[in-house]
Formats: structure tokens, C-alpha cells, sequence
């Protein structure tokens, strides 16, 4: 009898031997051209000069379509698409009338949320669960949010009559395409102004499909143009004269060009950069949950989040444990095809991207620190990294310093609180941090000692358009999201 018991608890303990099942989403709910160009004046159009580049399935390193690269005279046409709708339509409508073309483009992402899922994670490499259930909800919900504010705006604080600008030129990443359109679209739509938007080469295609939208939604022509093309195409954006106001997410590096490119004109500006935060956990964090926070922290969306908890800082009686069982979560991740519904971990967006991740990783193992990941099969073909967790990390160390945006951890451990707070506070970034205690007095005191613009309690990325998101130093200036987002876009 005893033997039959230890026999069934053994088999009790035992991993399950049971795999998931494929369940991939069906590519035919979506429909990719093969070319597509420029959106200018309510229309599609090639490029002045007819260049084109190939957009790539970063899974399987397949051609999506062949996309317009936009050209000066193209950035002209926009601009003064731009204005004439601003002048005549957009700009004098009241904003009654703007909050139900906001509405409308709301609800179409709605009922087309399904087609902008698939769309998105074939273009950018994300699993589809990620984009099914964050990024295209986020999206609608920015429009509805503020089409709230289009009629109000002159109860949100910025003085009795606040006016929009004028033109927005708009440069978003590849990280979130439809999301990040959306964070930059709705305030300056609802404010009144219009916008010329430029998306990421690598990711131009639900920024496309939005266009559509558009024309589905009735918007008058040039209140939104589409500008596809490399960096040279939203260099020629900031730098033209029509517009009145910029808008950039993406790289400190650039970020910092472009601060200089608008220093000394009358342009307005908000820059949403680079981060590197802490999350923090205190010996008193119930530790499953504070586990399950650290991996949507670094390991959502593979790691590409500006905002991600990329530094873990454990305190030093309970880091043994955390690390141990964050390594038994991480070996249950699943890595694969971006649309399959099981998938945790999604493609690296491009090869530039991977040779980067790459580089810091080796820089990571010279350094001296300990590399982790878990029995990971990589597919044969697209841009592919295991989820990674490096221990003995010291913070001169290149990984606990910069920016690797990708699928890496980087585990340092503290033993009072001033400690922890001096550790996160060590670095040139201060976009978003996040805390694990149960001591309420802790979780306000850190907030208030630690140098970030979001500081999230015992969660992790979460996100709501009516709570501003931004940072401070080398992670930009500027609030987008809430009352606050609707201040970049007025003269108040």
C-alpha cells in the first residue's frame, strides 16, 4: 500500500506529457493587395516618383505586398492636403460633428477587429491572441475615448476656448502599428486638428487598412493622410513648414534628431522614447502573482514595448525562489507561429532588430552574467529569440543599461528599499516602473522616489486611454492617453 501511494504521488509530481493542439487563425479573413500606395486627399495614390518597397512577414520572411515609399513631393501633397482640410472642414466643424466620424471609425475597428488582427500580426510577427485581445480593442477604445472630448473641450482645462493647431505630423513605431496610430490619431482628430501620419517601413499595413476605415467612415478628404516610406519620408515630415505640431514614438536616438530638427520653429512637440524600467519585487509579494506580472512585463509582444520591466530587482531573501519558479513559468511559454491562438511568444519584427538583440545578449555573456533560457525549438525560416533571463547582473553591465527591446531579462537584487529605489533610478531612461509588495505605505513612497512617468502596483501593462502614459529624461517629454493627451494638440 505505501509503495502504490509514493508511486501515485510520484505520478502526481510528474510534468503532463499532454502538447497543445494547432489552432491557427485563418489568413482568408483578410485580403492583401499586392501593391499599395500613398493615402493623400481621401484617396490612394502611387508615389510622385513611383518607388516601392516590400513589406515582410517577419514568421516566415515572406513578401506581404509591395508598399509606395514617399517622397518630398509626396510629404507636400500631404501637408497641403492637410491644411486645406483643416482650413475648410475639419477646423471650423463643430465638435459635435467630429465626435460621430470618430465614433464611426471606432466602431468599424469594432466589427473589423478580426481582420485587423490577422493583418497586424502577419505584418509585425505578434501572436494573434495579443493582437485580438489588446491592440485592436486599445485602438477602438482611444477613439470612442476621446470622440467623448471632441464637444468638451473647453472643459478639460486648457482655458474657455482652446484652438487646434493646425497640421500633426505623426511618426509611430513598429511595435504596436494600429495601437500607436490610434494613441496619435483620436486626440488630434477630436482636437480638431488633422493629421499626417507616417508608419514604420516594416509595419505600414494596418496604418493602411485604418485608411480605409476612413473612407468607410465617410471622413472628409485630407483630414487623414498615410505617408509609407523609410526614415528619410518622416524626416522630410517633421521638417516641413505646414506642420504645426509632431508627434514621435519610437528610438531615443531618433527622438533626439528630431528635437533638434523642431528647436527654434513654432512647431509644438511630444516624444515617446525608449525605457529601461525596474520592476521590483519585495520579499512580501505573493510570488506566483509577482511571477506572472514579471513575464507579461519583458515577454509581451516578444519584448518590443518601450515600457517594458526589462530590469527585475528582487529582493535578495526571496530572489532564489522568484528566479526558480519564474524559470518553471517560462518553460511553459510557447513559441511559434504568430497566428496560432496557443502562442506566448511571437517573430522579432526584422532581422535589424534580432542582430541587435543578438549583439547585446553576447555583450551580456562577456560581461560575465549567467544566460538562461528554456528548451526552446526555433522554426527553421523568419526572425526568431528564446525568452532569455540573465542572473549576476551588475549594473555597469550593457544589458542592465541599455535598451535591448527584445525578449531578455536582466535579474539584479536589492535588500532595502532606498536600494531598490537607487537602482531603478540608475539609468538616463524613466518611462515606467513597476512594484510587488503588500505594504500599500511602500507602494507610495516608492512611487514617489522612483523617476518614471507610469509606476504600476502589483500589475504590469496595463493601459486605459483615460490615464496619460509618458516619461521623463531621455524617454521624452509629453503625455499621450487622457485629458492630458488632448494638450499637445491646442493652443490653450
Amino acid at each position: 500500500m505505501g509503495a502504490r501511494t509514493a508511486r501515485s504521488d510520484a505520478a502526481e509530481l510528474a510534468e503532463p506529457a499532454w502538447q497543445y493542439a494547432p489552432a491557427p487563425e485563418s489568413r482568408d479573413v483578410v485580403s492583401i493587395e499586392a501593391e499599395y500606395g500613398l493615402f493623400i486627399a481621401g484617396a490612394f495614390r502611387p508615389a510622385a516618383n513611383g518607388p516601392t518597397f516590400a513589406t515582410i512577414n517577419p514568421a516566415t520572411e515572406e513578401p506581404l505586398a509591395r508598399v509606395a515609399a514617399a517622397g518630398p513631393a509626396d510629404v507636400d501633397a500631404a501637408v497641403a492636403a492637410a491644411r486645406t482640410a483643416f482650413e475648410q472642414v475639419w477646423g471650423p466643424m463643430p465638435g459635435s460633428e467630429r465626435a460621430k466620424y470618430l465614433y464611426r471609425i471606432a466602431r468599424q475597428l469594432q466589427e473589423r477587429s478580426r481582420e485587423f488582427a490577422v493583418l497586424e500580426s502577419l505584418d509585425n510577427g505578434k501572436p494573434i491572441k495579443e493582437s485580438r485581445d489588446v491592440d485592436i480593442p486599445l485602438a477602438a477604445a482611444h477613439f470612442f475615448y476621446y470622440a467623448g472630448w471632441a464637444d468638451k473641450l473647453e472643459h478639460a482645462g486648457f482655458g474657455p476656448d482652446p484652438r487646434p493647431l493646425g497640421v500633426a505630423g505623426q511618426v509611430i513605431p513598429w511595435n504596436f502599428p494600429l495601437l500607436m496610430a490610434a494613441w496619435k490619431l483620436a486626440p488630434a482628430l477630436a482636437a480638431g486638428n488633422t493629421c499626417v501620419l507616417k508608419p514604420a517601413e516594416t509595419t505600414p499595413l494596418t496604418a493602411l487598412l485604418l485608411a480605409e476605415v476612413c473612407q468607410q467612415a465617410g471622413l472628409p478628404p485630407g483630414v487623414v493622410n498615410v505617408l509609407t516610406g523609410a526614415g528619410d519620408a518622416g524626416a522630410a515630415l517633421v521638417a516641413h513648414p505646414g506642420v504645426k505640431k509632431v508627434a514621435f514614438t519610437g528610438s531615443t536616438e531618433v527622438g533626439k534628431e528630431i528635437a533638434r530638427a523642431v528647436a527654434g520653429t513654432d512647431k509644438k512637440l511630444t516624444l515617446e522614447l525608449g525605457g529601461k524600467a525596474a520592476n521590483i519585487v519585495f520579499d512580501d509579494a505573493p510570488i506566483e502573482q509577482a511571477v506572472e506580472g514579471i513575464v507579461n512585463g519583458i515577454f509581451f509582444n516578444q519584448g518590443h514595448v518601450c515600457c517594458a520591466g526589462s530590469r527585475l530587482l528582487v529582493q535578495e531573501s526571496v530572489a532564489d525562489a522568484v528566479v526558480e519558479r519564474l524559470k518553471r513559468r517560462l518553460a511553459t511559454l510557447r513559441l511559434g507561429d504568430p497566428l496560432d491562438k496557443n502562442t506566448d511568444i511571437g517573430a522579432i519584427n526584422s532581422r535589424e532588430q534580432l542582430d541587435k538583440i543578438d549583439e547585446l545578449t553576447r555583450a551580456g555573456e562577456a560581461d560575465g552574467a549567467q544566460r538562461w533560457s528554456p528548451p526552446c525549438q526555433l522554426p527553421d525560416r523568419g526572425y526568431w529569440f528564446p525568452p532569455t533571463v540573465f542572473t549576476g547582473v551588475s549594473q555597469s553591465h550593457r544589458i542592465a543599461r541599455e535598451e535591448i527591446f527584445g525578449p531578455v531579462l536582466s535579474v539584479l537584487t536589492f535588500r532595502t528599499p532606498d536600494e531598490a529605489v537607487a537602482k531603478a533610478n540608475n539609468t538616463p531612461y524613466g518611462l515606467s516602473a513597476g512594484i510587488w509588495t503588500d505594504k500599500g505605505s511602500r507602494i507610495l513612497w516608492l512611487a514617489q522616489n522612483l523617476r518614471a512617468g507610469v509606476v504600476w502596483a502589483n500589475t504590469y501593462n496595463r493601459f486605459d486611454p483615460a490615464s496619460p502614459f509618458g516619461g521623463y529624461q531621455e524617454s521624452g517629454y509629453g503625455r499621450e492617453g487622457g485629458r492630458h493627451g488632448l494638450a499637445a494638440y491646442l493652443d490653450a
